[in-house]
């Protein structure tokens, strides 16, 4: 079992940043592909960034490429997504997902373990 805790979101204006973390606890973190999915409301949820265990491949939803970047911390169980020039769009619940595999995997269909949210509102 993991346990996914995110924290970091927020209110923003558009052109701003915020920089999501989400800590696990529980089985070995560095043995799961990591991402990050978003549901807005109304919306289905969707896959936003993935990175494998070594930090070598990361995945990237179109709508967020050049402007997010996911990244890891083994030694912190811990990983981030930097979130710059943020857009009303981008307004959603984001979600940290764990699973083992490769990170592809994770971003066709999700994870094995869910952080339970967090809210990332941007202004216009």
């Amino acid at each position: 079992q993991v346990q996914l805790v995110e924290s970091g979101g927020g209110l923003v204006q558009a052109g701003g940043s915020l920089r999501l973390s989400c800590t696990a606890s529980g089985r070995t973190f560095s043995n799961y592909a990591m991402g990050w999915f978003r549901q807005a409301p109304g919306k289905e949820r969707e896959f936003v960034a993935g990175i494998n265990w070594s930090s070598i491949s990361t995945n990237y939803a179109d709508s967020v490429k050049g402007r997010f970047t996911i990244a890891r911390d083994n030694a912190k169980n811990t990983v981030y997504l930097q979130m710059n020039r943020l857009k009303p769009e981008d307004t959603a619940v984001y979600y940290c997902a764990a699973r083992s595999g490769p990170v592809a995997v994770l971003a066709k269909y999700g994870g094995d373990y869910w952080g339970q949210g967090t809210q990332v509102t941007v202004s216009s």
